[in-house]
């Protein structure tokens, strides 16, 4: 009896330092807020100690630039790494102009072009998060100083079927406020809101089963959007429309690649009727 006591008592602690340890985890992923905070303080150190002082301090791990899974990075406009918390003793002195993001993204050629046009800049990419060991889309602020290219980027938190139907409600009453045209042609552009995280608005009009709108893939609009099935040989854009002409509304699941992680993952789309349109917003469950 006692050695079954001691037994469950150390399960119970093994299952507690599991649990503590996945908080740990967790606390460690930062906010936005936190990441535009430890970017505008990169920035004004950069401004107020030169480079040379700067790139010191945002190379080292243990200091005020390396905070829970945010860190400092700047290439110079040739491609090359002279610093980043991250791994500086890795990728210090490394050319990674032609590198690309888990997306196949030119994305350091994507941060020099953006900050041509401009000083400051916020760009969206695909890494992998090492905390998690997960694809992740990310986000960073960057900031050109002369002949260099700071930031700081964070991961975007993954959509949850409450964040699908909130942009819905936000695509509905965009098309009831300025009108079915200009509401597509705001779903089809990547860079609007419209597009966030691992979530994005697609538009089938309800008479030609043709996309008018899919701000992941804008290409498709115009394609034929009713005969597709998801790997698994779903009709599922067949459902969606039965359910959208019988009673406005409704959702499907099926299985379907996550442009963000890459990975066939479940997915659940919410659509509904609008304008002659069915409009929908799906987030992926694991």
């Amino acid at each position: 009896m006692q050695n079954r006591i001691i037994r469950c008592a150390a399960q119970a602690l093994a299952a507690l330092a599991i649990c503590l340890s996945q908080g740990a985890v967790a606390a460690e992923r930062a906010t936005p807020r936190e990441a535009r905070a430890l970017f505008d303080q990169a920035v004004k150190y950069l401004a107020a100690n030169g480079p040379e002082k700067a790139w010191a301090a945002f190379n080292d791990r243990s200091g005020p630039f390396v905070k829970k899974d945010l860190y400092v990075y700047v290439i110079d406009r040739q491609g090359t790494y002279v610093a980043s918390g991250a791994a500086p003793e890795t990728l210090v002195g490394l050319k990674v102009l032609d590198s690309v993001d888990a997306a196949g993204n030119p994305l350091f050629r994507q941060m020099i072009a953006v900050t041509d046009k401009q000083a400051e800049a916020r760009i969206r990419y695909v890494w992998l998060n090492r905390k998690t060991n997960h694809v992740e889309p990310k986000f960073a602020w960057l900031h050109r100083s002369g002949e260099h290219i700071l930031g700081v980027g964070y991961y975007a938190p993954r959509a949850t079927a409450d964040d699908a139907l909130r942009l819905l409600d936000e695509a509905s009453a965009l098309i009831k406020k300025q009108g079915i045209t200009t509401a597509l042609a705001r779903f089809n552009d990547p860079r609007d809101s419209f597009v966030r995280d691992d979530l994005y608005v697609f538009a089938i009009n309800l008479e030609t089963g043709r996309f008018e709108a899919h701000g992941m893939n804008p290409k498709w609009t115009g394609t034929n959007a009713s005969e597709l099935r998801d790997v698994e040989g779903r009709a599922l854009v067949q459902e969606m429309l039965a359910q959208v002409k019988a009673s406005g509304e409704g959702r499907v699941d099926y299985v379907w690649r996550n442009p963000v992680t890459n990975a066939v993952e479940k997915k659940r789309s919410f659509v509904r009727r609008a304008n002659g349109s069915l409009i929908g917003v799906g987030f992926y469950s694991e």
